[in-house]
């Protein structure tokens, strides 16, 4: 039974006993089950007066559910992955599911820990977001025992639903944009190239200087990683490497923040002599001095999506993987469009 005695204290017999009701009616309202109006009202007053604590613990035994999801991302200090957490986090409480959050900083082997863990039941189910998808995500995905849902590419034939964004059209946003406003040495500052979001926005970036007949030099492309003081120290090396780049597209946010560190700090005027674009869209772009021209790469639409669809597997869909992709658009600040975009330049522009 689901009674917990606290020492001497209430049971789901001394519950039905108060109610005045049967053991079996006491047990169908705590487990949620329909019943009579009347008998619900008696039984739900007599638990509250004796104190009773519903024991989760013979819950989740009896019905192998923790109503537990867990969240794994590569870095809880991240707003692209707050702004997912955000939307995540109501979805699954309105149906009941507690929120397991776990931060991995990219480490592949504590991602695959993370999916193997899922075998122990501790979690119902899983979303999570790795940087880097390796034959052992593949793998470890395919042995899932709970429902996965994977925020980011895989490829095709992954065991797992899918929410992506469209990086390539986000990058080809941007280039577009700062070709638009005349800039022609438009630099790239990525974030490491084996990681699925640098490889696919490092490949758009060189794609789009093609089709604007752009040549690409090796010169203007900075690898570092997906982090402010990292974007910092490529900015600099960039720029004392390449002193006349006009514009810089940024791999995320926290690039683009380092590299307005960096250009305020040498002097040089954003967006009169460098024009910078980031990716995401995160608050911290339209709080960021000059506010920043972003790609939004609907992080809280994917979240969204993400629960959405591990609910339904929670549910018991049992159909084929499915893939949801979530398409960019740019949203247009100072950080490019000088002080006119405070005003009606600060739009959303483009999309697919």
């Amino acid at each position: 039974m689901e009674g917990t005695p606290l020492g001497d204290g209430p049971t789901i017999n001394t519950i039905a006993e108060r109610a005045g009701v049967s053991i079996a009616s006491v047990s169908r309202v705590l487990n949620g089950l329909p019943t009579r109006r009347e008998t619900e009202r008696k039984v739900l007053a007599a638990a509250e007066e004796l104190g009773y604590v519903r024991n989760a613990v013979a819950r989740s035994l009896k019905s192998r559910r923790t109503h537990q999801v867990a969240f794994a991302m590569a870095d809880i200090g991240n707003p692209a992955y707050l702004a997912m957490l955000r939307e995540i986090q109501p979805v699954l409480k309105a149906a009941g599911y507690r929120l397991v959050l776990h931060s991995t900083d990219a480490v592949v082997a504590d991602e695959i820990d993370v999916l193997h863990s899922l075998g122990e039941r501790y979690v119902d189910g899983l979303i999570m977001s790795p940087l880097r998808v390796t034959d052992a995500h593949l793998e470890s995905l395919a042995a899932a025992r709970t429902p996965v849902v994977v925020i980011g590419s895989v490829p095709e034939g992954t065991r797992a639903d899918n929410v992506r964004a469209d990086s390539r059209t986000g990058v080809r946003l941007a280039v577009d944009h700062l070709h638009a406003l005349g800039r022609r040495r438009i630099a790239m500052v990525n974030g490491p190239l084996d990681t699925v979001p640098g490889a696919a926005r490092g490949a758009a970036y060189r794609e789009a200087l093609e089709e604007l007949g752009l040549p690409y030099d090796d010169d203007l492309v900075q690898i570092g990683d997906f982090y402010r003081a990292e974007g910092a120290r490529a900015v600099a090396e960039l720029l004392a490497r390449v002193p006349d780049v006009d514009a810089l597209m940024c791999a995320n946010d926290l690039i683009a923040l380092g590299a307005l560190d960096v250009l305020r700090a040498s002097g040089r005027r954003v967006p009169d002599d460098v024009a910078v674009v980031g990716m995401d869209d995160t608050d911290l772009a339209a709080a960021s001095w000059p506010s920043l021209t972003s790609v939004s790469l609907g992080s809280a639409e994917r979240g969204k999506a993400a629960a959405e669809l591990l609910l339904q597997r929670l549910r018991g869909d049992d159909s084929a993987p499915r893939l949801v992709t979530v398409p960019p658009r740019l949203v247009v600040r100072a950080s490019t469009a000088g002080n006119r975009a405070d005003g009606p330049y600060d739009r959303k522009e483009g999309g697919v």
